[in-house]
């Protein structure tokens, strides 16, 4: 995680993305600051 870049200062967040990243997963969001995280999103907003 602290390789991260703080597009969101959330840990939960944070550790989301992280885990995302780890396992090549899709996050379900309609928060903007996640997706401009370099992971795969799903626009539920």
């Amino acid at each position: 995680m602290a390789d991260l870049p703080m597009h969101h200062r959330d840990p939960f967040d944070r550790l989301l993305v992280a885990q995302a990243r780890s396992e090549q997963l899709t996050i379900v969001t309609g928060d903007r600051r996640i997706a401009a995280s370099d992971v795969s999103v799903v626009d539920a907003g």
